[in-house]
Order: structure tokens, then C-alpha cells, then sequence
């Protein structure tokens, strides 16, 4: 019997179709790739800006960071094609990957601490890297965007310095960033955990429940708050993977903290469209981008 929720005009037709597009286009591949450890995935790819800005104009740098619930079998390959469209629209792109779930297990999300291990090494090494990968970029103008579990990475990247005293990945002051454009973020674990996003990926990050109280003040982006860095949130609302309701939980968060934080709502868009170079929602986000790297 077909799965009457994934029939024509129900909510999981519209998001099955929105993901079978973002996967039909071929990977784009990078100008170079460099490692920032010893890791089969401790891996950059690099793309060199191409279009808009012309001859002497430094780009700014966007670093991607891809989601797919923290999980084994997605990388960096299916957000490749947006890298490329963010290159072809005068950025400097850099597609961070990352260690995921457990090599034994496909179903698991994440790795504490690889996970973050891996995302605080690669942004702190990116500076060197993009001087060689990405000549003439402008470092000075660095935005981080990531899609679903990738944007939760982005915000947790930027809220290092205010991690616990004792977190290992804590920095002593803010990050040197122009801000930050998550896309369907996986951001406040509280509410992603009663919706079950991606069937209960942000706690199997943590480590499961017998891990959760000790570890999510080292992880969960409403928790790091204020972070004091220029921050958007891109979020369709028809979005069935990580609902509306996970990004409006941390801008509430964020306000009770006394910090605004953009949340740009898109009618009738579920979650693939927004890192989808033939859906419009992708030129919505290329733009919050450049609001925030200009």
C-alpha cells in the first residue's frame, strides 16, 4: 500500500519532490581542497568567486557547513552545487566537512566531541588556508551559513567565546565574523527534541539522554546566547524536517537575552529550496548573505 502521507498535495509529497530536486543536481566540484587534520574528513573545499564584484574587488568569504542530521552518509557533496552558486554570485566559497555519526552505526547523529572538534579546527584554520586557496578574498568579511544540522554548526561556531569556562573549544573573544545566515537551523535542542527533528538527531549528538543535561550547555545554540554577532535566520515555512517552530524558538531566546536576531519567514518553501540553486528561496538567502558580508 502507498504511504497515503507522501500522496500528491500532502506536505510530504511537497518536501519528497523539493529533496529529489536539490539531489538531481550533478556535485559541482571545488577549485582545490586542502586539509585542516588527519581525518579522511577533516577537509575544505574551495571554490574562487566568479561574477560579481570584477577585477581588484576582494570577495567576501562565505564557509558552508552541510547539513544532513549529523548523520554518516550526508556530506559535503549534495551542498556543492549551492556552493557553486554562491561562487558564481562573486563569493568566496569555503565547504567545511566534518566528521559524522558513528562509522558503525548510519542511523546515529554525530560524534562527541569529533563533530566539534572538527568544526572549531576548520574555522580556526580557515584564515591560512583561504589566503592560499582563495587569493585575493577578504578574510575581514567571513559570513557562516549551513543548512539544517550545518546551520546549528554555523551558530555554535559563532558563539565559541561564550561557551562554558571550561569548554575546550571556547575562544577568549568573539570571532572575527560579519555575521551569521543559518538555513532551517537545528537551534534550540529543547524544542527540536519534543518535535523529534530528524528522528531525535540533536540528542543522539549529545550522546543520548543520560549525556543531555551535562553536555547541552556545551552544544545548544539557545543556550549561547547573546553571542553579540550579526545573525539571520532563513526559514521556509511549509518546512516538515526542521518545523518553524525550532527557529522561533531561538529568536525568542535570543530576545529574552537582549539580542535581535533577523528571521526571515518564506511563504509555501519547505526545507531543501533554500540550498536549491533552481529555487527562488536560494537567491533569498544568497541576498541575506551579501546584507551581512558587504
Amino acid at each position: 500500500m502507498p504511504d497515503a502521507a507522501a500522496e500528491p498535495g500532502t506536505a510530504a509529497a511537497r518536501n519528497a519532490a523539493e529533496e529529489e530536486s536539490v539531489l538531481s543536481h550533478p556535485a559541482v566540484a571545488p577549485d582545490s581542497t586542502a586539509a585542516y587534520g588527519d581525518h579522511p574528513d577533516q577537509v575544505i573545499d574551495f571554490y574562487v568567486p566568479r561574477g560579481a564584484g570584477g577585477p581588484g574587488t576582494p570577495a567576501p568569504v562565505v564557509v558552508v557547513l552541510h547539513g544532513g542530521a549529523w548523520r554518516s552518509p550526508y556530506d559535503r557533496r549534495h551542498i556543492s552545487p549551492f556552493a557553486g552558486f554562491l561562487a558564481g554570485r562573486g563569493f568566496a566559497v569555503a565547504s567545511v566537512e566534518y566528521r559524522r555519526g558513528d562509522t558503525g552505526d548510519h542511523a546515529v547523529a554525530g560524534r562527541w566531541p569529533d563533530t566539534f572538534d572538527d568544526v572549531a579546527a576548520a574555522v580556526d584554520a580557515l584564515p591560512a588556508l583561504a589566503g592560499r586557496h582563495l587569493p585575493g578574498a577578504d578574510a575581514r568579511r567571513t559570513v557562516l551559513t549551513g543548512h539544517s544540522a550545518g546551520g546549528h554548526l554555523a551558530l555554535w561556531a559563532a558563539a565559541r567565546h561564550v561557551l562554558p569556562a571550561d569548554a575546550p573549544w571556547r575562544l577568549d573573544g568573539p570571532p572575527s565574523l560579519r555575521g551569521v545566515v543559518a538555513l532551517a537551523p537545528i537551534a534550540d535542542f529543547e524544542v527540536a527534541g519534543k518535535l523529534d527533528v530528524c528522528g531525535g538527531a540533536a540528542r543522539q549528538l549529545l550522546g543520548g539522554d543520560e549525556h543531555r543535561a551535562e553536555r547541552r550547555p556545551y552544544a545548544d545554540p539557545a543556550l549561547l546566547l547573546p553571542t553579540g554577532i550579526a545573525t539571520t535566520l532563513v526559514q521556509g515555512r511549509a518546512d516538515v524536517d526542521v518545523p518553524e517552530a525550532v527557529a522561533e524558538a531561538y529568536a525568542d531566546a535570543a530576545a529574552r537575552a537582549g539580542e535581535i536576531v533577523g528571521l526571515t519567514l518564506l511563504e509555501d518553501v519547505g526545507h531543501f529550496p533554500l540550498i536549491d540553486p533552481a529555487a527562488d528561496a536560494c537567491a533569498v538567502v544568497a541576498e541575506e548573505i551579501a546584507q551581512l558580508a558587504w
